[in-house]
């Protein structure tokens, strides 16, 4: 009776261990980005929100509500603010923001230009560390959040984006007038500094790209 011969097998340990080691490192890549690439304060519509965008018949939604947003006029030049008998660099205007008071101080020089309460980070917060103003932008919209966390707001004024070693320009962090609450003096935002609409046209008229931000303290929780 003759033997029967045996079945050669198709597995190939080799390439299958290969292939698994691919996978795995593959998943660890992903993972490892997610929990690395920096955070966007505009979750939805970060490099939308990186520039000009004026939509004024659009409605904004925050906090699960309905707002207005104001109208944007980009045919009014917008006033330089300087500070009396300013002969200065840019290099002397400098921003402080102190988290744990949610204040905002500005100096040209020694001379204190303004001061004024802010909202920084409460879903997400607010970088802290030495920054520039690297862009102003006179309006844009800013989406991000998802379920009640939601928010789509046109026409955000005054934008001025920084950026350091804690916060990548591309992340879209900014000092911006808020429009969707009046609750400043405590945290409030997605990463970003919220200020009240007649204090950030000040800024922005007088800052420079490059004016110097420091941000510093602990948020209230």
């Amino acid at each position: 009776m003759a033997r029967r011969r045996k079945r050669k097998s198709n597995f190939n340990l080799p390439f299958f261990l290969i292939l698994l080691f691919s996978v795995l490192a593959l998943g660890f890549l992903i993972i490892f980005w997610s929990l690395t690439r920096p955070f966007c304060a505009n979750s939805i519509s970060c490099k939308s929100s990186l520039s000009l965008k004026v939509e004024n018949d659009a409605l904004g939604v925050f906090d699960g509500q309905k707002v207005v947003p104001p109208k944007v006029d980009l045919t009014q030049k917008e006033p330089v603010i300087k500070v009396l008998g300013e002969a200065v660099v840019p290099s002397e205007k400098r921003i402080y923001i102190d988290l744990t008071s949610q204040s905002l101080t500005a100096y040209q020089g020694a001379t204190l230009f303004l001061k004024a309460p802010v909202s920084s980070g409460k879903w997400h917060p607010t970088p802290t560390g030495d920054f520039a103003i690297w862009e102003k932008i006179r309006a844009t919209r800013m989406t991000g959040g998802q379920g009640d966390d939601f928010y789509d707001l046109p026409n955000v004024p005054y934008v001025m984006f920084f950026s350091g070693l804690n916060a990548p320009a591309g992340a879209g962090f900014s000092l911006h007038g808020a429009y969707w609450h009046d609750n400043f003096g405590h945290p409030m935002s997605h990463g970003c500094v919220n200020m009240r609409i007649v204090d950030a046209q000040k800024l922005y008229g007088w800052v420079d790209l490059g004016t110097k931000i420091t941000i510093y303290g602990q948020a209230p929780i």
